[in-house]
């Protein structure tokens, strides 16, 4: 297809949102009633497939998508790991009737969800899980701990990653289950973060239940679901997604969805605000070229080269997503490119932090563990950057982290990609119950 034709789709899929929006989006809606008219249209997720409440789109079509909603002010789709994992995952291993059940239930923003797979003693070796699912007749009884769960206190579902068979490798006794969160033993535990912040949490099972046809996948299939999973968390956290969404929530939690739908579009701004199609990366960049100009560093060659390699580093990223998107409707695709965005999205973030505590100097040692003290800090100093680049700094240890370390992303580009030798194990052969355990 020639970059002509790819223009000339991009400008009919514009115009034909542009001319649902001037049809559809009224401010005095109620959350709810706005996100059923968008999820129902397909425009929440568009890069679902369009028998599973989407349009079928490449992932950049489907950013231009979402930039053209905030360019015309309207709420855009329910922010988290809903839109971002659960309903794509489910999209391509569920079943038809589980597609209708939790797919659509997820892009009109009725029901949030979060991501149950890390365990204290399993997190970069994820397969080494050790939450227990028993069958029970028409049910499974689970119990176990997981950690780093990423609006857990919010979530309606969750995606269960558990053992139901531990006498066969480890890699093959695993599970993928629509959990359901409001239920007796299911204890969340906000965990605060050094940012002042609580994005994660613990989350405690004790004999807590799903039902058999919450299984995505196949018994002991959950591995290879797991793995669609990641990969969309990958890709997403490439593109600088974060582990959830800004405005209105979605889900039974956090109240959002009976208020107006107009009162969340003012809460982020103008749609001319908001319109710029700039990634939250790329976003970042502007954030710290405009801190360098307030402190008098614009023209500091070392300040300059940094800015220009942040820059080099979102300019690498939205082409590669162009070649990924041009590769894939020439029916190919370009293997390891989700691993490839995260490892960069890492680098631009320890970028990001270093350069931002250069620029603010002494300044970078102050920080707002809450709006109230952000606030007073910016007043006292004069300076409205400082908890930004301060909670950039205090949150940069994350991002190489989770997702998949940085090192899995490595030695996945290796193994897979490249064809490099496996590092020699026998967890692929051994019994789960055989291995040594992390106590």
């Amino acid at each position: 297809m020639s970059s002509t034709n790819v223009i000339d789709a991009d400008d009919q899929l514009l115009a034909e949102l542009d001319e649902w929006l001037a049809t559809n989006w009224d401010p005095d809606l109620t959350v709810a009633e706005w996100w059923e008219r968008l999820g129902s249209a397909g425009w929440s997720a568009p890069a679902l497939p369009e028998d599973s409440y989407g349009r079928g789109l490449s992932r950049t079509d489907a950013q231009l998508v979402q930039q053209r909603i905030a360019a015309a002010g309207a709420l855009g789709p329910p922010a988290g790991l809903g839109l971002l994992l659960a309903a794509p995952t489910i999209a391509a291993h569920g079943t038809r009737e589980q597609i209708d059940a939790y797919v659509r239930d997820i892009v009109t923003g009725q029901r949030a969800w979060c991501q149950l797979f890390s365990e204290p003693s399993a997190g970069s070796d994820l397969a080494g899980i050790q939450t227990r699912a028993v069958a029970d007749g028409e049910e499974w009884v689970v119990n176990g701990q997981k950690v780093w769960t990423s609006g857990g206190q919010y979530a309606d579902y969750g995606m269960l990653l558990a053992r139901t068979d531990a006498d066969v490798p480890k890699h093959q006794g695993i599970s993928y289950f629509a959990f359901p969160m409001h239920q007796s033993g299911v204890e969340v535990r906000p965990l605060r973060e050094m940012t002042g912040r609580s994005l994660f949490n613990e989350v405690f099972m004790t004999d807590a239940h799903v039902s058999d046809d919450a299984l995505i996948g196949g018994q002991n299939r959950g591995w290879a679901v797991a793995n669609t999973t990641l990969m969309n968390e990958r890709t997403g956290l490439g593109a600088g997604a974060g582990p959830m969404g800004a405005g209105a929530l979605p889900g039974t939690v956090a109240g959002h969805l009976e208020h107006r739908a107009g009162d969340f579009v003012a809460q982020g701004g103008t749609g001319a605000e908001r319109s710029s199609g700039t990634s939250p990366l790329r976003a970042g960049t502007d954030l710290l070229m405009a801190l360098a100009k307030s402190a008098g560093a614009g023209s500091d060659p070392s300040v300059r080269q940094d800015l220009a390699r942040l820059y080099t580093l979102g300019e690498l990223g939205r082409f590669s997503a162009l070649r990924l998107k041009a590769a894939k409707e020439a029916g190919s695709d370009i293997p390891g490119m989700p691993n490839i965005a995260k490892l960069s999205m890492s680098q631009i973030i320890g970028l990001s932090r270093d350069l931002g505590l250069r620029i603010l100097g002494p300044a970078g040692t102050l920080h707002g563990y809450d709006p109230a003290s952000s606030k007073a800090l910016a007043e006292q100093t004069g300076n409205p950057f400082i908890s930004m680049v301060s909670e950039l700094a205090l949150l940069s240890p994350a991002p190489p982290i989770y997702g998949g370390t940085d090192q899995v992303q490595r030695n996945i580009i290796g193994e897979r990609v490249l064809g490099l030798p496996k590092e020699p194990n026998a967890d692929r052969t051994t019994p789960f119950s055989e291995l040594p355990k992390n106590l």
